[in-house]
């Protein structure tokens, strides 16, 4: 695929106004480093804090909602309707609450991401096995108790995949925030030269996106491996064991 983005312009077969050779686009990137490193901090910043709230408060909700009878039957609808409208035309209504700055950027990705990471908790809470429940309600667990040391572990592949979709809608949300309203960012610089139809600046800003993304995935792949490792040398007594340890 790089020698195809390499020749393909070479050889004239594509404008290069629509697909830069990539060397040319690597040599934006190292040129232009410094402008580049300062947008990079800003959007890393905003999707740090989004992630926050999108991937941390996502599976605590999904956690708690999931886990209560009554709470599921109320909310989940509810979200899973606001899941079905495509948040990016409401971003106007956010930078009229809050603002161009960071602020409307943190708060529009944290809740494109935190939706699909509460939905695909609560779904994995629910095919949590129910005799742990019985063992954890015998041993007279709270409420607490069950969420941390009972749900939690059963449910970890669905909410590593919850989270990974979280992060990454909490990604795009940033960007594209970005590219609708903002003076610095990626984003932003994708739109600026966008504008001046300066490809190869725009392809290193996206390069830049891929990274961040393709990172992101790679840290969740690794996080994974781990768990699974732990879960394939015990077994389905993780659970047990959970529930041992929230009632000594």
């Amino acid at each position: 695929m790089l020698l195809i983005w390499e020749i393909l312009p070479r050889a004239g077969i594509v404008p290069s106004l629509f697909l830069p050779p990539m060397t040319t686009t690597l040599q934006m990137l190292v040129v232009e480093a410094p402008i580049y490193a300062r947008h990079m901090l800003v959007t890393l910043q905003e999707v740090g804090i989004a992630m926050i709230f999108a991937c941390g408060g996502g599976v605590l909700c999904g956690l708690a909602i999931g886990g209560a009878a009554s709470a599921r039957q109320i909310m989940l609808p509810m979200f899973s309707g606001l899941f079905a409208v495509p948040l990016v035309v409401l971003y106007p209504l956010f930078t009229a609450w809050f603002g161009i700055g960071s602020e409307s950027k943190i708060i529009f990705a944290s809740v494109y991401g935190f939706l699909p990471t509460l939905l695909g908790t609560a779904a994995g809470v629910q095919t949590v096995d129910r005799q742990f429940l019985i063992v954890a309600r015998s041993l007279g667990a709270t409420r607490m108790q069950k969420l941390w040391h009972v749900y939690l572990p059963a449910t970890l592949p669905t909410v590593l995949a919850a989270f990974r979709l979280g992060g990454a809608l909490a990604i795009v949300g940033v960007v594209v925030a970005e590219m609708l309203t903002s003076t610095a960012g990626i984003g932003f610089l994708i739109s600026k030269y966008r504008t001046l139809l300066d490809s190869p600046r725009v392809y290193a800003a996206v390069v830049l996106v891929l990274v961040l993304a393709i990172a992101f995935d790679g840290l969740v792949q690794v996080l994974e491996r781990r768990l699974g490792i732990a879960q394939q040398q015990s077994g389905r007594s993780v659970g047990k064991r959970s529930v041992a340890s929230a009632v000594a």
